[in-house]
């Protein structure tokens, strides 16, 4: 089993940076992806990047350029830095991994992922 705690969360104005972390701990050793995702009241949630066992790594196409999604310390610590921050990207931010064989075809699909962070909200005001 995983345990994922999220943090960094806060409030900005557009056009900043915020940087998410996210601390991993149980079965690291069997995880196939990582990845962040984010979501809205009344909207489905909805993958921002993600990153395979390989190294591969994915971004939704609203974030790239702007979202860089990195790993450290033998993946007890993944991040998500955001750049250029829009008031569409204000969300709930969950940290999420997966130990299914095949989540690398579908690293940005929640059904794919089975280990999920409690959430860190960002609120990005224009």
């Amino acid at each position: 089993q995983y345990q994922l705690v999220e943090s960094g969360g806060g409030s900005v104005q557009a056009g900043g940076s915020l940087t998410l972390s996210c601390a991993v701990s149980g079965y690291t050793y069997g995880s196939n992806c990582m990845g962040w995702f984010r979501q809205v009241p009344g909207k489905e949630r909805e993958g921002v990047a993600g990153i395979d066992s390989d190294g591969s790594i994915s971004y939704a196409d609203s974030v790239k350029g702007r979202f860089t999604i990195s790993q450290a310390g033998a993946k007890t610590n993944l991040y998500l830095q955001m750049n250029s921050l829009k008031p569409e990207d204000t969300a709930m931010y969950y940290c999420a991994a997966s130990n299914f064989l095949d989540c690398w075809r579908h690293p940005l699909q929640m059904s794919h992922f089975n280990f999920w962070g409690q959430g860190t909200q960002v609120t990005v005001s224009s």
